[in-house]
């Protein structure tokens, strides 16, 4: 009896079943994306929940809502980025800048190694932005496509380039697609800041880090947003 009851409610509401199931796949691929219109509400959020960053909004105000436009002077900007202080990075884009004017994987494939290397390009990062003008002109890589993958799949997508790794990958998917859950585990900068606020040993181990970095999701992006702002504001000159 038992059965036959069980298998007429499976009848009566197999097309319910069968949507959900149908969309399984499609909550695998959602992720959260910030913008202006939620930014300040999403710091609110996570200060209210974690009271080292709410000390931090508190001292020293709303961090800036760093983004950048999804485009090839966007990735070469982050290359740029690797190893280096961002003054100095910036000091090769502005270079890059004078001589190119609208920076295109089109025009930097014309520019000569010496070309580069005067507007401070080392030889390993000419290289790297070679092979990313040449996966973008052949159509081998697309920033576009880029915008419709999830976090991983972009990943997986960037770290196939030539130089292009983790750190990369998530400085690319927190300023270029705007994806609010990634904490770049490889920044130098954003670990300090951690360790600083949550007053923790210099040689706290990664596990650590994962499980007070984990609390903040699904918005690890921001958190890391008002680490850095702790970080820059905090080491910021004082003016006399």
């Amino acid at each position: 009896m038992l059965k036959i009851i069980f298998e007429r409610l499976i009848a009566k509401h197999e097309i319910l079943l069968q949507l959900i199931i149908s969309q399984i796949p499609n909550f695998a691929r959602m992720w959260t994306n910030f913008s202006t219109d939620n930014f300040r509400e999403i710091c609110d959020k996570l200060a209210s929940e974690d009271d080292a960053l709410q000390s931090v909004i508190a001292r020293y105000g709303y961090p800036p809502m760093w983004t950048r436009p999804n485009s090839f002077e966007t990735l070469v900007h982050i290359i740029l980025e690797q190893q280096v202080s961002l003054a100095s990075a910036l000091s090769a884009l502005k270079k890059l800048q004078e001589k190119l004017g609208d920076i295109s994987p089109e025009k930097l494939l014309l520019l000569t190694d010496e070309e580069l290397k005067a507007c401070y390009f080392s030889r390993q990062k000419t290289s790297y932005v070679r092979h990313l003008a040449e996966a973008i002109t052949s159509r081998r890589f697309g920033l576009l496509d880029m915008e419709d993958l999830t976090n991983e799949e972009v990943r997986s997508e960037l770290i196939k380039l030539k130089g292009i790794g983790n750190w990369t990958a998530d400085i690319y998917l927190m300023f270029a697609l705007q994806r609010a859950d990634i904490f770049p585990h490889g920044d130098l900068a954003a670990i300090s800041a951690l360790k600083e606020v949550k007053k923790l040993p210099k040689d706290s181990t990664k596990e650590t880090m994962l499980e007070i970095t984990g609390n903040w999701r699904p918005y690890r992006t921001l958190a890391t947003m008002i680490l850095w702002h702790y970080y820059l504001s905090k080491r910021k000159p004082v003016s006399m």
